[in-house]
């Protein structure tokens, strides 16, 4: 997946785990980041904010971060894939964030626009994770009730790092439930709907304190309505982009509103990158 690219070449956001957290890599360069709340920080060390930042683990379940792009007018996507929206600063906090997350969770339509492959991290990233006692590289979820997934992509390859998880209900047939097994280690947690609150209590017992969600938006809205996230980090890309592409969080009650606290801004050109927390 890509999201935004100077200098003649695409940089996507999974391939900066690979890169440079300076420079986004030969070719892909991005500008000087400021932080601009809680501190002044000019060009910070985002990798350390992010792992810096304090993540409660509730009793029983992880700390629930989102993370989503969004056009200053709303649209979560363009043609279908936020790649067009984001730029490498973007990246940047992406890297950062999945490298803090014990899990990465993603409804199954995301992985499949997004062509989703196994996580990378850098090896600075992986002394962090090690030394905070967790696994160098940090494992997908899947979400998918019906298992519509393609077992021969890479996320599901012998090469990935960590084995990865398939978070489904009880709607799959025992031959589906079966090929699933084959590759992933597969969760059932609900009945024709996924129940997200138990999925999650799930992965805390399997050792998870930290989830990142990176959606799609009915995912994001499930979790409002259910009141699961801890953490979004919304980044707001400068465009307007009109159409009717779905909102960051879609779906649920109308009256399932969350207070949050702002806790982090940063700013990389027009592009601000923020840090909300339960209020």
């Amino acid at each position: 997946m890509y999201f935004g690219w100077t200098t003649g070449e695409r940089c996507g956001r999974e391939d900066l785990a690979t890169r440079s957290a300076v420079t986004g890599g030969a070719g892909c360069y991005r500008r000087p980041m400021r932080q601009l709340l809680p501190d002044l920080l000019e060009d910070p060390d985002v990798d350390a904010l992010y792992a810096a930042d304090d993540r409660p683990v509730p009793v029983d379940r992880p700390w629930v971060m989102s993370n989503m792009i969004s056009s200053v007018d709303g649209a979560a996507a363009l043609d279908g894939v936020s790649g067009g929206l984001g730029g490498p600063g973007d990246k940047v906090v992406f890297s950062a964030l999945r490298s803090v997350a014990d899990v990465v969770v993603a409804a199954a339509g995301t992985v499949r626009a997004e062509r989703y492959g196994p996580p990378r991290t850098t090896p600075a990233q992986q002394a962090r994770r090690v030394a905070r006692g967790q696994r160098p590289f940090p494992r997908i979820a899947v979400v998918s009730g019906s298992l519509d997934l393609d077992y021969t992509s890479a996320l599901f390859g012998p090469d990935a790092p960590e084995r990865p998880i398939v978070i489904t209900g009880t709607r799959p047939s025992p031959e589906q439930l079966g090929r699933a097994s084959e590759v992933a280690e597969v969760i059932v947690a609900g009945a024709d709907r996924v129940d997200l609150g138990a999925a999650l209590r799930s992965l805390h017992e399997r050792g998870a304190g930290v989830v990142l969600c990176e959606g799609g938006p009915s995912l994001n809205g499930q979790l409002v309505a259910d009141d699961l996230i801890d953490e979004s980090c919304v980044t707001l890309s400068p465009l307007l982009a009109g159409g009717d592409a779905a909102r960051i969080m879609h779906g649920g009650p109308a009256d399932a509103v969350r207070p949050m606290r702002l806790a982090r801004v940063l700013v990389e050109g027009d592009m601000l990158l923020l840090r909300y927390v339960r209020a």
